[in-house]
C-alpha cells in the first residue's frame, strides 16, 4: 500500500511539474503579447479546485494527464474584433505562443540535467566513452563469439559507430531474434563477429554481454572509513594501485581486498588533475576494505555541466528519432518503445524508491520527450497548430473553418488512438492482460 501511494505521488509530482512548466510557457508569452488568458488548467476534465486572479482562472482538473491554457478568441467561432483575442494577433506571435510550451520543457530539461551533472550523476554519459570493449560477460553471446576486452568496435550491422552510445543503441534496437554483426579492430586487424542480444520481456534487447571500458570512480566515501582519512572524494576516477593500472570495478575491488593492513598508494584523477593518495585498507576477516562505493560518476563545473546537459538532451532526441524510424521499419516493437501513463507512473515510483535524484532524472527525460512529442506536426498538438499557421502564412490567407474542424477532429482521433494503444501496451507490460 505504501509503495502504491509513493508511486501515485511520485507520478503526480513529476508530471505535475512538467505540465505546469509547459503551460506556463503558453501563459507567459500570451500575456506578453497582450492576449487575454481565461483559464490555466493543470489536468483535463472536471474542475476540482481553482482560484481567480485578475482575468485568469487557475485551476486543477480531474484527469492529471496534461493541461491547457484557454485563450480569448482562440477558436474561430468565438473570435471577435477585440484586439486582445488570440486570432487578432499576427501569425508570428501565435506561433511563438504555441512554441513557448515545448520551449519551456526544453529549458526545464536543460536545467535538470545541468544540475544533475553539477551534483554528480551515476548514469554514464556514453557518448564520452570510446567504443572499446571493457568487459565481456562470461557465458554471454559475446563471450561465445570470442570477443575480447580491448577490441574496438568499428561498426554495428554495417553502420559506423564513434562511441559506446551508438554501439548500445545498435544492439538494443536490433530486430528481435536476429544476430547483430560487429566489425571489430583487434591488434590492427579487422574481424567480423556475430552476436545475439537477449530478448527481455517487455523491455527490448540487452547488450549481449558487452560492456564499455569505464574506469572505476568513487561514488560515495563512507564516514569514518580509511578512504575518508586518506582524502578520497566522490567523483575521483581511479587509475592505478601501487602503479598497477586498474581496468574496471572488479579489478579495483580485487586488488584492494589483497591489501588489508598494508599501505597502498592509489592514483586518482580529480578535476582533470592526477593525484596520489595513500590509504591503509581495513583488514576485515582477511579482506581489505577502504570504505567506498564504486561505480560511474560524472560531475562537472557549472559551465561544463550546461554544455553536457545540452549534448545529453540532443542525444535523447536523436535516439527518439532513431527508435521511431525503426518502429516504422519494424526493426523495433512499438510495444517495447512506447510508454503510457501506467508505465510512466511505475517508472516514477521505482525512481523515487531509489533516490530523489533518480526521480529528477526521469523528470528531465520526460520533459525533453514531451517537448519533442508536442512539436510533431500532429493536429491539436502545438506542432500541428504551428504547422497550420505556417501553411496559412505561405498561402497568405486563413484556412476555412470547415478545414480546420476536420483537421482538429483527425488530430483528436489520432491522439485518442495513440493513448488507447499505449495504455493497452502498459496493461500488457504490467501483466494485467490475459496471456501477457
Amino acid at each position: 500500500m505504501i509503495n502504491v501511494l509513493q508511486t501515485i505521488l511520485s507520478f503526480l509530482f513529476a508530471l505535475g511539474v512538467i505540465i505546469v512548466v509547459h503551460e506556463a510557457g503558453h501563459l507567459l508569452v500570451a500575456k506578453a503579447f497582450g492576449v487575454r488568458v481565461l483559464t490555466f488548467s493543470v489536468g483535463f476534465g472536471k474542475r476540482l479546485w481553482g482560484i481567480q486572479r485578475g482575468e485568469t482562472e487557475y485551476r486543477v482538473s480531474a484527469v492529471p494527464l496534461g493541461g491547457y491554457v484557454r485563450l480569448s478568441g482562440e477558436n474561430p467561432e468565438e473570435a471577435t474584433s477585440d484586439p486582445r483575442d488570440f486570432l487578432s494577433k499576427p501569425r508570428w506571435q501565435r506561433v511563438l505562443v504555441y512554441l513557448a510550451g515545448p520551449a519551456m520543457n526544453v529549458v526545464l530539461a536543460l536545467l535538470i540535467f545541468a544540475v544533475l551533472f553539477m551534483v554528480g550523476m551515476r548514469i554514464p554519459y556514453l557518448p564520452d566513452v570510446p567504443p572499446v570493449v571493457g568487459i565481456v560477460e562470461p557465458g554471454s553471446s559475446a563471450a561465445a563469439a570470442d570477443i575480447k576486452a580491448g577490441d574496438r568496435i568499428l561498426a554495428v550491422n554495417g553502420r559506423a559507430v564513434e562511441d559506446w552510445q551508438k554501439v548500445l543503441m545498435g544492439l538494443i534496437t536490433s530486430p528481435t531474434g536476429s544476430d547483430v554483426r560487429l566489425t571489430l579492430e583487434r591488434n590492427g586487424t579487422r574481424v567480423e563477429k556475430l552476436i545475439r542480444p537477449n530478448d527481455i520481456k517487455n523491455q527490448g534487447r540487452d547488450s549481449a554481454g558487452l560492456f564499455p571500458l569505464l574506469r572505476p570512480q568513487i561514488i560515495k566515501v563512507l564516514q569514518g572509513s580509511p578512504a575518508q582519512a586518506g582524502g578520497f572524494r566522490s567523483g575521483d576516477e581511479i587509475r592505478t594501485i601501487n602503479g598497477r593500472p586498474i581496468a574496471d570495478n572488479k579489478d579495483f575491488i580485487a586488488q584492494i581486498e589483497k591489501q588489508g593492513g598494508k599501505n597502498v598508494v592509489i592514483e586518482v584523477v580529480r578535476d582533470g588533475q592526477p593525484l596520489n593518495l595513500a590509504v591503509v585498507p581495513r583488514n576485515e576477516n582477511g579482506t581489505g576494505k577502504i570504505g567506498v562505493e564504486i561505480g560511474v560518476f560524472q560531475k562537472y563545473g557549472p559551465a561544463r555541466a550546461f554544455v553536457m546537459s545540452a549534448r545529453y538532451n540532443v542525444l535523447i532526441v536523436q535516439e527518439t528519432l532513431s527508435i521511431l524510424g525503426k518502429i516504422f521499419t519494424r526493426e523495433v516493437s512499438a510495444k517495447n518503445a512506447f510508454a503510457g501513463p501506467i508505465e510512466i507512473a511505475k517508472q516514477s515510483g521505482d525512481a523515487a524508491r531509489r533516490s530523489f535524484k533518480d526521480l529528477v532524472y526521469l523528470m528531465g527525460f520526460l520533459s525533453i520527450s514531451i517537448a519533442f512529442m508536442n512539436l510533431l506536426p500532429i493536429p491539436i498538438l502545438d506542432g500541428g497548430q504551428i504547422f497550420i499557421l505556417l501553411i496559412e502564412e505561405v498561402i497568405r490567407r486563413d484556412l476555412s473553418l470547415q478545414v480546420k474542424e476536420v483537421v482538429s477532429q483527425v488530430g483528436f482521433f489520432m491522439i485518442l488512438a495513440l493513448m488507447v494503444m499505449v495504455i493497452y501496451f502498459d496493461l500488457g507490460k504490467s501483466g494485467l492482460l490475459p496471456g501477457s
